[in-house]
């Protein structure tokens, strides 16, 4: 019965000794090195942190302080510094710059801590203050200069090389590329077209002839495509009325077109001619008209005569005018 009681007391202590153990907070440790410097020196804050390893410990994000005394330069690594069973011995480090200007008073640093059931905030057993020492100008002696001007460097090859490099790799490709042009040019014979040459410009009464006699040579009212002809000769006369006399013959109705040529000096036959065109081409096209044989042959006939007698006559100056021309003078 003794025997029983000493094992459950001995057991009760074991419970007691564990419940302790989880229950010990982490040992946090800070320091800043060195706690005097001038005006933007560096310092190095450390944390050190003696944990249970179940135990969760969240290191500081640095803060500059409100008025920026402090600026983190770099966040070192957590190293492992020491490991017994159990027990962790951690380090976090700092290198930070000073730009204040007196005593700061950083205080306890703040961990975040986790474990079984405790979510909390541990802090440092120590109370950081940095003294900064301010620039002492003895303004007595202290002499106002100008501005240094910029010194003059020699300009060293390595500066300008890689540029001329890229120059002269693209001037290069620019003549291959104009090489390979003029050798495809010569290989196949290719026309350059002549900037220089001034562009001739075909009579309206040039082109028309040629239409009509291309229209002739389709054989469309021979293939009972009478619209398509009419259509296609009203078209050329149409066309070639706007460039010669230059009014919108393309958009004009038959009577239009009709009351337009009144004004202008052309013969009667060739007035009257048009008009019969294009009022066969209407009945033609809206009436479904079918002209016979004859009267298709002479339509392109007519049109062909129309242009003829209605085109612009060029006017060729001779020797003997200009002789003329000179003994008038």
């Amino acid at each position: 019965m003794n025997r029983l009681r000493h094992t459950l007391l001995l057991f009760a202590l074991v419970l007691a000794l564990g419940a302790s153990a989880q229950s010990e907070r982490p040992e946090v440790r800070a320091q800043i090195t060195p706690d005097s410097v001038l005006l933007g020196d560096e310092v190095l804050l450390t944390i050190d942190v003696k944990k249970d390893q179940v135990q969760v410990v969240g290191f500081p994000v640095f803060d500059t302080g409100e008025n920026g005394e402090l600026e983190l330069i770099e966040e070192l690594p957590l190293d492992t510094v020491e490991r017994d069973g159990r027990r962790q011995h951690l380090r976090k480090r700092y290198r930070l710059a000073a730009y204040g200007e007196g005593t700061i008073v950083l205080g306890r640093t703040p961990l975040a801590y986790l474990d079984k059931n405790i979510n909390d905030t541990i802090y440092s057993a120590d109370s950081l203050v940095l003294y900064i020492e301010p620039i002492q100008i003895d303004t007595t002696t202290m002499t106002i200069n100008d501005i240094k001007r910029p010194k003059d460097m020699p300009l060293r090859w390595g500066e300008f090389s890689g540029y001329l490099w890229r120059g002269a790799l693209i001037v290069l490709l620019f003549v291959a590329l104009v090489a390979l042009v003029i050798w495809l040019i010569h290989k196949y014979n290719v026309k350059m077209p002549n900037p220089f040459r001034p562009k001739v410009v075909i009579p309206p009464h040039v082109v028309a002839i040629k239409a009509l006699e291309a229209l002739h040579h389709q054989k469309l009212w021979q293939n009972n495509r009478h619209k398509d002809y009419y259509s296609g000769i009203t078209d050329i006369l149409r066309r070639y009325m706007a460039d010669r006399y230059d009014f919108g013959a393309m958009e004009m109705t038959t009577d239009e077109i009709v009351s337009a040529t009144s004004a202008i000096d052309m013969p009667q036959k060739s007035r009257s001619d048009l008009y019969e065109i294009l009022r066969t081409a209407d009945l033609v096209k809206f009436a479904k008209a079918v002209p016979d044989e004859q009267y298709n042959e002479r339509a392109y006939l007519d049109a062909y005569y129309f242009v003829e007698e209605t085109k612009a006559v060029e006017v060729i100056e001779t020797e003997s005018d200009e002789t003329k021309k000179r003994i008038d003078d």
